[in-house]
């Protein structure tokens, strides 16, 4: 079983390898949006992409065991998004969303959001290429899933708090949940909001605005470091002729 789990592993990762050339290549900043099911990852996305149209081009992979649904809801917002389903798998993986790119041709320069199948477990060891995971906990949930679930909080940059405008109604510890994904891993980085009421979600907005201004920068400096080597190249040549 264990060398079974670690060829899939070696295999997905040349695929993520592959994927991330084509991202940097292209200046797109990649999320992968994970969580368990109900989080209220889909309408963190359309509620995000309503807000940014016009700022950013952006495009979805969608990820689900089975119907378009949530794909027919991103595309509502007109951006285009591509549905992958899964099956009777629990994870998106690299070669999958490759497949998906040829289909969805994103643009350069823009944001790519991948919404991963509802779990918190498989989805945590699958590499997509993607630039950063984002976890996505909502208030309803509990604050010790990040206890429960490690390897999804340990491989997450970010985690956000999510439907923050229900704690009045809830016994939900804000602190003690943060505590225990910093436990985890003490670098992520957590971020509270409400897709719903908009409560928190400006600072969701620049983080990934900040993400492609990067993305964007690194392939505008690797296309000038390329010129230049030409340039360099085409030198040596005149004085050797």
């Amino acid at each position: 079983m264990v060398r079974i789990e670690q060829d899939i592993l070696s295999k997905n990762n040349t695929y993520a390898e592959a994927n991330r050339r084509r991202f940097a290549e292209h200046g797109q900043f990649v999320v992968n949006l994970v969580s368990s099911p109900g989080s209220g990852k889909t309408t963190l996305l359309t509620r995000s992409i309503e807000l940014l149209k016009g700022r950013l081009p952006i495009a979805v992979v969608e990820g689900d065991q089975q119907t378009s649904n949530d794909a027919e809801r991103i595309r509502a917002t007109g951006v285009r998004a591509i549905q992958v389903n899964t099956g009777k798998g629990c994870h998106l993986d690299a070669h999958m969303v490759g497949h998906a790119l040829e289909h969805l041709a994103p643009v350069d320069d823009s944001l790519l959001l991948i919404e991963n199948v509802g779990n918190l477990v498989c989805p945590a060891g699958f590499d997509l290429g993607e630039a950063h995971k984002v976890v996505v906990l909502s208030v309803t949930e509990g604050e010790d899933k990040p206890l429960k679930y490690p390897d999804m909080f340990h491989a997450a940059a970010l985690m956000i708090l999510n439907k923050t405008d229900l704690l009045p109604h809830l016994d939900f510890d804000v602190e003690a949940c943060i505590a225990n994904a910093r436990r985890v891993n003490p670098a992520i980085e957590v971020m509270q909001l409400s897709a719903r009421s908009g409560e928190g979600m400006q600072a969701w907005l620049d983080w990934l605005e900040a993400g492609v201004r990067a993305a964007t920068s690194a392939r505008l400096g690797e296309v000038e470091a390329l010129r230049r080597r030409v340039v360099e190249l085409e030198a040596q040549l005149k004085e050797k002729t």
